[in-house]
């Protein structure tokens, strides 16, 4: 009975699996990353916007497909008995906003940085409670618009300290084109889709010999799957897709574009093609990529264009964005956070008069930006654990700051 009774107070202490609190040391590192992620999007002209923690579900789930709706935690509204869902993803409440409440003729340019809620980890070492930074810019169908998402990507890297980075870069336009070529169903489409990213070869070949009669296509999709590497992929491509649907060169060439403006810009960051990635490609339309780190297996950011999502707010407009996983970003080795100084002990006052006295010179001190710890009656301070290394002291009538 006594063991039962230990095992029911240590689970009212474990969290669900999955979620994770942010203790001081790490809470002050993310606090840190985010002003000055923000800061760097201000600079850029971004506009900060924070986006409701739940909202109903046709509006959470309208033109993003079913991958987020599987990570969505769903509850039900008490007073209109709707479905609601906690955010999984900021990208269709910022498309919302562009579409309904913060309407602009011209190019709209937003920002947010926020917790994310995944019902489930979207990956095995995910976590389901991720700090997301991340940009959107609506309005703009031009290369220049994916450019600029991507160069701001790369900067928030760098601005974070974060080395070796990898930019993986891809086009689901390119997959679409063949796939509609061949006229494959909707289920035919998922199966393929499903066995693209797991890069099987020989489960992708036997698949296509039975789905897929044309051999010309057959081909195509059979070598989309091997279209991974350096730039030189994107000769190769050309070479292969020759006979392929305008589409699929279009697309090629989109990608060419922008990695020629990004290694100009960037020269250090490494840029790896693979064709057959199809990140978000149920609400993707064309260029898509995601940010690496060396020792870190999952992607610290993902972004791609997203065009058709508006329609279903009323307001189709063009767009391209990115979201970050700060928390991610914040256990790499290679990002160097600014601790704060120590602060001050204040021992507690021993009269009415030292107090008052005492109060005017801590509120001095914290006007200059010092933090100040006063202490109580019957304190005993640890130092180390107040991360002090100076004490208010009176001397000769008057307040000094003094090491300990």
């Amino acid at each position: 009975m006594s063991r039962l009774m230990n095992m029911k107070n240590v689970d009212r202490w474990l969290l669900p699996d999955g979620v994770e609190e942010t203790l001081p040391e790490r809470a002050q590192g993310v606090e840190q990353l985010r002003r000055q992620l923000l800061d760097l999007y201000h600079s850029w002209g971004y506009e900060l916007v924070i986006p409701p923690l739940l909202e109903f579900t046709e509006s959470l789930f309208s033109g993003v497909g079913r991958d987020l709706e599987l990570l969505t935690l769903k509850v039900t509204d008490q007073l209109s008995g709707r479905m609601m869902g906690l955010r999984a993803d900021m990208t269709p409440q910022t498309a919302r906003m562009d579409a309904h409440s913060f309407i602009r003729k011209g190019v709209n340019r937003l920002c947010y940085a926020d917790h994310v809620l995944h019902a489930k980890p979207s990956s095995p070492l995910a976590i389901r409670t991720p700090f997301q930074v991340g940009v959107e810019l609506y309005g703009e169908s031009g290369l220049d618009a994916d450019i600029e998402v991507i160069s701001l990507l790369l900067e928030s890297l760098t601005s974070m300290g974060v080395e070796s980075a990898t930019l993986d870069l891809g086009h689901v336009g390119i997959y679409r084109a063949l796939t509609e070529s061949v006229g494959l169903d909707s289920e035919q489409e998922a199966e393929l889709f499903a066995l693209l990213q797991t890069k099987d070869q020989v489960e992708i070949r036997e698949w296509i010999t039975a789905n897929v009669s044309s051999p010309t296509v057959s081909q195509w999709l059979l070598e989309l799957s091997t279209l991974s590497g350096d730039l030189s992929v994107l000769s190769t491509a050309q070479n292969v897709l020759a006979d392929a649907p305008a589409e699929a060169h279009a697309a090629i060439d989109e990608l060419v574009a922008v990695a020629e403006v990004i290694e100009q810009r960037y020269p250090s960051v490494n840029i790896y093609f693979d064709l057959s990635e199809l990140r978000g490609y149920h609400y993707h339309t064309g260029i898509v990529f995601a940010a690496y780190a060396e020792g870190y297996g999952e992607a610290l950011a993902n972004g791609g264009r997203y065009d058709h999502i508006g329609e279903a707010f009323g307001r189709a407009r063009p767009a391209t964005g990115f979201g970050l996983n700060l928390t991610s970003v914040i256990g790499l080795d290679s990002v160097a956070l600014n601790k704060p100084p120590k602060g001050i002990y204040a021992i507690a006052p021993q009269s009415a008069e030292e107090s008052s006295k005492q109060w005017q010179a801590v509120q001095t001190l914290r006007a200059q930006n010092e933090q100040v710890v006063c202490g109580l009656s019957s304190d005993t301070p640890d130092f180390n654990e107040l991360n002090c290394d100076r004490q208010l002291v009176l001397i000769d009538g008057e307040y000094q700051v003094k090491p300990l």
